[in-house]
């Protein structure tokens, strides 16, 4: 028993430092952020810092994967309603995962440079696995249904899900780099939209859906993100 409380008050403890540095980040900025800001805000020891991050990339990493947790959640009640299609469910986690962002686009603002520094690339390739794991088991067991219903013309849900998965992956970044393109002012609008419906495009190719059936961004917030 003993155990299991201990084991529970280290949670909840790792928890707080990963609740702090969400605020600080809002607030300042990740780089910004120092752990002794960290120390303040808790009124906690450096030893108590350390005793569940070995650095502050540690906390980075906890605080993305914190981060994913929580858009996945979003996302749950479209997966878990009997009455949507596979077509609108698709639709509601693209959907649901963008509006979470942008509701949220202080704090991805806050570490859109941190998470492109080659100094954090080792954070970055274990969120693209761990999501890319996630999200496959998501994204197959909609597949499943789409063939089922006859909407889906794809051999292997599982690895139809596999390539979807690189091709989101693939999206972000270049959606990442539009982003920086569109505050630069070195691309137009026009840009953005040519490169969604090309994704879009590739979308309903990989599942063999009618051209038109998927949408992986809205214009709302499209227009938020690149507007």
């Amino acid at each position: 028993m003993a155990r299991t409380l201990n084991a529970a008050v280290y949670t909840v403890r790792r928890e707080a430092f990963v609740d702090a540095a969400l605020r600080l980040m809002q607030a300042k900025g990740y780089e910004q952020m120092s752990v002794q800001d960290l120390l303040d805000e808790l009124d906690a020891s450096r030893g108590a810092f350390y005793h569940y991050f070995d650095s502050k990339q540690a906390l980075l990493e906890a605080v993305v994967e914190r981060m994913v947790d929580a858009g996945l959640a979003e996302i749950v009640p479209v997966l878990d309603d009997p009455s949507l299609s596979a077509v609108a469910k698709l639709k509601g986690v693209f959907g649901g995962i963008g509006r979470w962002k942008t509701e949220r686009k202080a704090l991805v603002l806050s570490l859109l440079k941190v998470w492109i520094s080659d100094d954090n690339s080792l954070v970055r390739e274990k969120f693209r696995h761990g999501l890319a794991r996630r999200m496959v088991r998501v994204l197959s067991v909609i597949i499943e249904q789409g063939i089922g219903e006859g909407t889906f013309n794809a051999t292997s849900p599982t690895e139809t899900a596999e390539i979807l998965m690189m091709l989101m992956l693939g999206f972000q970044d270049t959606a990442t780099d539009m982003f920086i393109g569109r505050q630069a002012n070195t691309i137009g609008y026009e840009v953005v939209e040519r490169s969604i419906a090309a994704y879009t495009d590739a979308f309903e190719r990989i599942l063999g859906a009618p051209t038109g059936s998927i949408e992986i961004a809205d214009e709302g917030v499209m227009r938020a993100w690149f507007g």
